[in-house]
């Protein structure tokens, strides 16, 4: 393998590429008009544009992609995390053009792709599942049976989508007609099936998952956990390596059962396996990712390995060169994702320019980022615009250098989740390891951020003017085109 093509962007983009150089591997870049001028074009060794802004016009564009990756000699394709990485028609017409796909099977990728099959899948390998139907149904009465054997509070989720619709809790029986015909109503709107499945109900719980590795020749090793449970809209914000609250025990129970599920699907590569936990540490299966996950760092934090080298490792078809017994936690990371939304106001994207751009530096601390001072944040992608890791011998030292790094992060121009971090990290009930998944939902409100940011309310008369002449100039900012860049494409 001499050459890889990206089909990806920004930070993720710049971390395959920077282990890729590494191992004296040269990288091709694709990007779209909008990234003319971003960090991992100017840092690949070819770079490609392949389309207009937006991602179904350019990073979504899968044939373009291997296209080019034809073009350029590229002998593999990573694709990141996003965009096509989880996409099994991609990978398969990747390895037809006579490529190499730096991630799983499509058939792995396919089987663990919808709910449902996954968790048939896994039936027999061991894993423990939330109590609940195995198949779709659509008759009352025969859901009225499964819930009262399953125990109330009962979960009701539209079998053919997700975001929220079709689902419902039910807390008691008298209420569960009312709730799946509503759920049933509003699947069948969505999603144009009115199909749906019952769980068990796990109220508050936390989020734990397991990174795996697995070769082409039957080997899987399970790198430990991240408790990912401090979430916005279901997305991930703070996330750390070990979690705070499992035992030895229960980490290696859920590691096996992780391994399990990669057997099950006979799965090669980096993946993830999610959990949900009880407040009894009791796990159940919720999904796996058949990719590289974006809180990667905080396992190579622990465990010293570079999971895109075990990547290319694998794709190559080498072996393992490490067992179960190899794998040690080594002390405690934590990251922070630094978004370009405003936690004072329910984390909207906030776009707009980067006036001033400087990343904490120190031992312990980790920013894998793509921008720098001038760039826009294009509004055509995720917000995400770094991801802030501390690293420590404790978890103690891994939050109080947390909080100094965050300190230390200069950005004007646009709001960040950085003072979201502050809260968090200042938090009895992170620092105590007691929360869970409705940690935002329990403890946080928009005006808990002026106690440790006393300035995001007192800033003067001259900086409020200044505020409010920014906001109404994002969006127009945001909308311009860029100018157009000198770098021109590079051979060799």
């Amino acid at each position: 393998m001499k050459k890889i093509l990206i089909a990806n962007r920004g930070e993720i983009a710049l971390r395959v590429m920077r282990t890729a150089k590494e191992m004296g591997i040269k990288t091709v870049a694709v990007f779209s008009e909008a990234d003319r001028k971003a960090l991992h074009v100017r840092y690949a060794d070819e770079a490609v544009c392949i389309g207009p802004p937006p991602s179904n016009q350019s990073y979504l564009l899968g044939d373009k992609i291997i296209e080019v990756a034809k073009q350029t000699g590229a002998d593999a394709i990573h694709p990141g995390y996003g965009f096509l990485s989880e996409n099994a028609d991609f990978a398969r017409k990747v390895k037809a053009a006579g490529l190499i796909f730096i991630g799983p099977s499509a058939e792995s990728m396919e089987k663990m792709g919808d709910k449902i099959s996954a968790k048939q899948a896994v039936t027999g390998f061991d894993v423990p599942l939330v109590p609940g139907t195995k198949e779709a149904l659509t008759d009352i009465e025969l859901g009225k049976k499964i819930a009262s054997e399953i125990g109330y509070p009962v979960l009701i989720k539209a079998s053919a989508g997700g975001g929220g619709k079709g689902m419902r809790v039910v807390e008691k029986a008298e209420d569960f007609e009312e709730a799946i015909k509503l759920a049933q109503g509003e699947a069948r709107s969505a999603f144009g099936d009115d199909s749906v499945f019952i769980e068990k109900y796990v109220g508050s719980p936390k989020h734990i998952e397991i990174q795996i590795l697995g070769d082409m020749h039957g080997n899987v090793v399970y790198l430990f956990e991240r408790e990912c449970s401090i979430q916005r809209r279901h997305q991930k914000l703070v996330e750390e390596a070990p979690s705070s609250c499992l035992t030895p025990e229960v980490r290696k129970r859920m590691g096996e059962a992780a391994v399990n599920v990669a057997k099950a699907c006979n799965y090669y590569g980096a993946g993830t396996v999610e959990f949900l936990a009880d407040e009894n540490l009791n796990f159940y299966f919720l999904e796996m990712n058949t990719r590289l996950q974006v809180e990667h760092p905080v396992t190579e934090q622990i465990t010293g390995l570079d999971l895109v080298k075990e990547q290319i490792l694998i794709a190559r078809g080498e072996k393992l060169s490490f067992s179960q017994e190899d794998l040690k936690i080594h002390g405690h990371a934590i990251e922070l994702r630094v978004c370009a939304e405003d936690p004072a106001n329910n984390f909207l994207p906030d776009i707009g320019k980067l006036k001033t751009y400087k990343t904490p530096q120190g031992y312990g601390v980790r920013v894998d980022d793509s921008f720098e001072a001038g760039m826009e944040i294009p509004i055509q992608y995720d917000p995400m615009i770094a991801k802030l890791i501390t690293f420590g011998a404790t978890r103690e030292e891994a939050i109080n250098r947390m909080l100094r790094a965050i300190s230390d992060y200069q950005i004007t121009g646009i709001e960040t989740t950085l003072p979201f971090g502050t809260f968090v990290m200042n938090h009895e009930a992170f620092r105590g390891g007691h929360f869970d998944t409705k940690f935002i939902e329990k403890y946080y409100e928009p005006e808990m951020l002026k106690k440790h940011h006393p300035e995001l309310h007192d800033a003067g008369a001259f900086a409020a003017g200044n505020f409010f002449m920014q906001k109404e100039n994002k969006q127009k900012q945001a909308q311009e085109s860029s100018a157009q860049s000198n770098w021109k494409l590079k051979r060799g």
